[in-house]
């Protein structure tokens, strides 16, 4: 059984549902939030998103990559347009972002100067709440020169790992935040003045995020993957400068957020539609994910 592989025990987010991963066994803590996903369907297939589709996907993720595996696969490949591994790992090659500071599975929170390891970590990668040592996991992300925050429990806290990147000397440093932890902003956001940082936050795996979570991601992130949530099209669009997409809509709210993501684009291959409009969110009826109760 492909379930057999799994290493450890793994809470995590799939389509909006909240899933506990261990050998052999997918338990679901909640139904999945979402009925259509055109990103899910692109890489996995699945057009009508249920119980049963959604356990297809995460045994997928475990046969095809290693998810929460020993024997875990970290492919480079850019997976997805716009999404927060790509640009961070691109900005990072061109010298805006000195280091990296994200989640894996396996691991826990992550702090890494290397921009292919980003890419490697993140390409489908999706919310991990909380996640067991997986020593597999731990011995590759260190030999491709990834510090692990706490190998131990493989603890999850972007904040602690913003503070390790600053202790080591970085100052140009890009986070990724997933909506459920959004309380965190805020606390990176004191350690950025007390250390004299540049701090880019990623705002990810938004799907399940609150009106208070994606209030606050509005007031303090750079730049927002919308995932399915309507909460953060209309809060956080609303406040955007520049928006990234359609269907899965990206929004960057600060003039740092926008230097990165001219710079991402400046080596983007496929072509570019770029318009002036007068206000944001840029929405297309019908095109994007469908959360249950739409029709």
């Amino acid at each position: 059984m492909v379930l057999d592989e799994v290493s450890g025990e793994h809470e995590f987010y799939c389509c909006g549902a909240r899933i506990l991963l261990s050998r052999g066994e997918i338990k679901f803590l909640s139904e999945p939030k979402i009925t259509y996903c055109p990103l899910v369907e692109s890489l996995y297939g699945v057009h009508k998103v249920n119980i049963e589709a959604v356990k297809r996907i995460i045994e997928m993720k475990v046969k095809g990559f290693g998810f929460c595996c020993e024997q875990r696969i970290f492919d480079p490949s850019m997976i997805v347009p716009y999404g927060s591994s790509e640009i961070i790992s691109t900005c990072m090659e061109d010298d805006l972002i000195e280091c990296g500071v994200t989640v894996c599975e396996g691991a826990g929170t992550i702090i890494t100067a290397n921009p292919k390891l980003i890419q490697e970590i993140g390409a489908r990668l999706t919310g991990i709440i909380r996640t067991s040592p997986v020593r597999g996991i731990i011995e590759y992300i260190r030999s491709r020169e990834g510090i692990i925050l706490d190998e131990n429990y493989a603890k999850i806290n972007q904040e602690e790992g913003v503070l390790k990147a600053a202790e080591m000397g970085y100052k140009r440093i890009a986070v990724t935040i997933a909506g459920f932890n959004s309380r965190s902003i805020e606390g990176i956001r004191r350690i950025e003045k007390e250390k004299g940082l540049e701090v880019a936050i990623f705002s990810v795996c938004n799907t399940c995020v609150s009106r208070e979570d994606a209030e606050t991601i509005a007031s303090g992130a750079d730049v927002v993957c919308a995932s399915a949530s309507q909460i953060i099209r209309e809060i956080v669009g609303s406040r955007a400068l520049m928006q990234l997409g359609i269907t899965i809509p990206v929004f960057i709210l600060t003039k740092l957020g926008k230097k990165l993501i001219l710079s991402y684009l400046n080596r983007f291959e496929d072509k570019i539609v770029v318009f002036r409009t007068t206000s944001l969110p840029y929405l297309i009826k019908g095109r994007g994910p469908k959360l249950k109760g739409e029709t």
